[in-house]
């Protein structure tokens, strides 16, 4: 019998995800929650073969929880779960060897087949988000772009960003606007954690220099 952990903060998804892996007569969810907090305690209390994370959980993404198992839990294997796949999450997870990922909207026996194969040993990527990754392999940001999400990454207002790198408010609002949309993010934060990620932008406390490349 696999052990199964789940760890989705949307209860619907979580509550479907339980409901489908229960007609699985090898398979036993011994564990579940919302919160990426809680997934080390209770991968302790249950020892699951597989833990199941949604990537975007709301107190601690999934890589970071997946890390967190490897490191304390080594016999617990990750495989996660996304309903945005984008490319510079695809890559790290692949890096930090993360044993799969897949997309929430696969099919029924996809994910119960995904985890026996994690369990396994191997390793299971679907190809739609593999092929993402391998598609945006360089950094998508202009070097202009990059140090204006990495000032306002700091904490700088748009006025403030605007002085020090001599453009216009409305500019550095384009500039923000197009890192947005360029790392297919949800809002400027999102953008700044999609970033750091990817290894695109120097984490808190390690300020790179500016760029002397003109907008």
């Amino acid at each position: 019998m696999i052990r199964v952990l789940l760890a989705d903060d949307e209860h619907l998804v979580r509550g479907a995800l339980i409901e489908l892996l229960r007609g699985e007569r090898d398979l036993s969810v011994v564990a579940d929650t919302g919160e990426g907090l809680q997934v080390l305690p209770l991968a302790r209390e249950h020892r699951p073969d597989v833990a199941v994370l949604d990537v975007n959980l709301p107190d601690r993404n999934g890589i970071e929880v997946a890390a967190l198992l490897h490191e304390q839990l080594p016999r617990c294997r990750t495989l996660l779960v996304t309903s945005l796949g984008r490319p510079a999450t695809v890559r790290l997870a692949v890096e930090r060897n993360i044993g799969g990922y897949l997309m929430k909207d696969a099919a029924p026996g996809e994910l119960a087949a995904a985890i026996r194969k994690v369990a396994s040993g191997q390793r299971v990527i679907a190809s739609e988000l593999m092929l993402a990754a391998w598609e945006s392999s360089r950094m998508p940001l202009t070097p202009r772009e990059a140090e204006i999400l990495m000032r306002a990454a700091e904490g700088s207002p748009v006025r403030e960003i605007a002085a020090a790198t001599k453009l216009s408010v409305g500019t550095v609002r384009n500039y923000l606007s197009n890192c947005v949309t360029k790392l297919g993010a949800r809002s400027r934060l999102d953008a700044v954690r999609i970033a750091r990620q990817a290894g695109w932008l120097p984490l808190a406390g390690d300020r790179a220099p500016s760029p002397d490349t003109p907008p």
